[in-house]
């Protein structure tokens, strides 16, 4: 598949972007970057994935500056709100119920950065999600499964949260967090990555 040439880190401790990469036959480390992710006044999905991304990315490079560090940030949008991950399992099932049976937006900003040359490509993916209808009796089930509690949106379509998804207009591994097919190209124009036979 591929074949990782340049010292390389995700600053993720996501273990379903981890597996992405290491499914591709990447060698990499993982240091996840810990900032805070408010959201600035009047600042658009695409600005904040791609603020959050770029300064997750510096969090790390800053300490290894030869290396190049993939950040990444995912939200979700309903009309003009931007859902983070639930605090508690209420808020998880109140996420839930807004979006089902609705369309909304998946978010991914992506950095790829070298901190001792000043390198940084930054980009946003967005893909539609539509839910189907569901019974508040099966959301709750769903939520006590403690799936939603660590996912942006309260969902995840990789893991028992897929029911919930009628259809989907985009990126099946952006709504999952990391939009491979623009990482890809991005890693392999820079050199960081080549082909293998």
């Amino acid at each position: 598949m591929f074949q990782t040439i340049a010292p390389l880190i995700l600053a993720s401790g996501s273990p379903r972007r981890r597996k992405f990469l290491t499914d591709l036959g990447l060698v990499f480390t993982m240091a996840a970057a810990d900032l805070d992710e408010t959201i600035h006044p009047g600042e658009l999905p695409g600005e904040l994935v791609c603020r959050l991304a770029t300064e997750k990315a510096a969090a790390v490079a800053t300490a290894r500056p030869e290396a190049w560090v993939i950040g990444a940030d995912t939200v979700v949008v309903l009309g003009r709100e931007i859902l983070g991950k639930p605090t508690d399992p209420g808020e998880a099932l109140a996420m839930l119920k807004r979006l089902a049976g609705r369309t909304h937006e998946v978010w991914t900003g992506v950095s790829v950065m070298r901190w001792c040359d000043a390198a940084c490509r930054t980009f946003a993916v967005c893909t539609e999600v539509t839910f189907a209808e569901a019974s508040e009796s099966v959301l709750a089930a769903y939520v006590a499964t403690g799936e939603p509690l660590d996912k942006a949106g309260a969902y995840g379509i990789q893991g028992q949260g897929v029911f919930l998804v009628s259809t989907i207009n985009g990126s099946y591994s952006n709504v999952v967090g990391l939009p491979l097919p623009e990482l890809l190209g991005q890693l392999l124009d820079l050199e960081i990555i080549r082909p293998v036979d």
